[in-house]
C-alpha cells in the first residue's frame, strides 16, 4: 500500500501522465482511506481548472490593453509555470 508520499507523487504525475493500472487501483485505495490526500487531490484539480481558466481568460480578454506578442508571452510562461509545479 501506498504511503501518503507516495500518493500525492503519483496524485501530481496523473496530471501530466496516464497512469498505470497498478498505480491507479493503488491510489484509489490510498484515497480511499486517506482523507487528507483525497483532499490534496482535490486542490491539485482545483487549482489546474483554476490556472486553465485565467489562460483562457488573458487570451480571449480584449480589454487587456497589451500586445498580442505579450500576452502570448505571459501565457506561456503561466503554462510554463504550471508544467514546472507538476
Amino acid at each position: 500500500m501506498l504511503d501518503c508520499k507516495q500518493t500525492s507523487q503519483l496524485i501530481s504525475q496523473s496530471l501530466d501522465r496516464r497512469l498505470t493500472l497498478r498505480e491507479l487501483y493503488s491510489l484509489k485505495v490510498h484515497l480511499v482511506i486517506c482523507k487528507f490526500c483525497k483532499r490534496f487531490s482535490q486542490h491539485l484539480q482545483a487549482l489546474r481548472v483554476g490556472t486553465k481558466a485565467m489562460v483562457s481568460k488573458i487570451e480571449n480578454d480584449d480589454t487587456i490593453k497589451l500586445p498580442s506578442t505579450a500576452k502570448n508571452r505571459i501565457t506561456e510562461l503561466v503554462e510554463s509555470q504550471h508544467n514546472n509545479l507538476n
